[in-house]
């Protein structure tokens, strides 16, 4: 979003604003960011609560931390509505952006969501592949490279995935002039974002000379495009899912499955906590749960 929309959708809101006007440039704002759809309506509807429980006339400038945590009190207590876990958490986090957002730009000089306290909700332990798997896996990629047809895709992708722990989405936009076969330090990735507002995500990752060897030969075989993978996503996730049939696998092998396998190796072989949460393009907060989570599936898995 450029400073001159910025400007243009905030311009006209001071502290003595009351939420409705606010929430509108608000969702002007989150749709110029690039937010979809689905979080824009639940970010909306998440603050629209709220404007609904304090006075119709209260101005921004008014709202203390004590009456968002009144409110917090009342929607999973009093209002009749039930309220678990998991919602009151993207609640929080809702009124959290909502006036943070307002704080930045100027409107509030404090923020009144700043010191509401987080309620994160930690969701199941994932699913991880073995020593042995991981090992199972790569082989049945090799034999495609020894075919006489020889296809080094399923091994690129699979052992790109289990070493560097990227997302799906971050695989399905990874084109060739973001890996540095010349980096003085070794080859390496660059993870990118084209939004502003996920930049934070962005980092370098290391890249093993197995496995530029074997992006050599990928390169080699199919003609280049921009992206490294240019297939649909269920296209991809298909040749995960045969890579783990060719290999006996009863798990159903995924992107997210691989992202935590290469985040568990990395902890397990006492990688700097926060060279894991760089590497992996998460924030400091929600390193939180997945450091807790690296703990108990390191404790499962010895």
């Amino acid at each position: 979003m450029s400073p001159e929309s910025t400007h243009t959708s905030i311009a006209h809101l001071t502290s003595q604003t009351i939420l409705g006007p606010a929430l509108n440039a608000w969702r002007i704002y989150l749709d110029d960011q690039g937010k979809s759809p689905h979080t824009v309506k639940a970010f909306i509807a998440d603050v629209t609560l709220l404007a609904e429980f304090l006075p119709p006339d209260r101005p921004l400038g008014e709202i203390s931390t004590n009456e968002l945590n009144n409110f917090l009190t009342w929607m999973q207590n009093s209002r009749g509505v039930p309220c678990s876990p998991k919602t009151l958490a993207r609640r929080i986090t809702s009124l959290k952006a909502f006036f943070r957002w307002l704080h930045t730009y100027g409107v509030l000089l404090v923020d009144p969501a700043e010191r509401v306290v987080q309620h994160s909700v930690i969701s199941p332990l994932p699913e991880v592949l073995t020593a042995a798997e991981v090992e199972a896996l790569l082989a049945a990629a090799n034999k495609h490279r020894r075919k006489r047809q020889a296809d080094a895709r399923p091994y690129a992708l699979l052992a790109l995935l289990l070493e560097t722990g990227i997302k799906k989405n971050e695989t399905l936009t990874l084109c060739h002039n973001h890996i540095d076969l010349e980096a003085p330090d070794g080859a390496i990735l660059f993870v990118r974002y084209a939004s502003p507002a996920a930049r934070y995500k962005e980092r370098k990752i290391a890249l093993s000379e197995t496995w530029v060897a074997a992006y050599h030969e990928y390169k080699s075989q199919y003609p280049e495009e921009e992206q490294v993978f240019p297939w649909s996503p269920r296209r991809l996730e298909y040749l995960l899912e045969d890579l783990g049939n060719e290999a006996g696998l009863k798990k159903h092998v995924s992107f997210d499955m691989c992202r935590w396998t290469c985040a568990l190796s990395d902890w397990n072989s006492d990688m700097d906590p926060n060279q894991i949460r760089q590497k992996l393009g998460i924030s400091k907060i929600q390193w939180r749960e997945v450091r807790m989570k690296l703990e108990k599936l390191a404790e499962m898995n010895r």
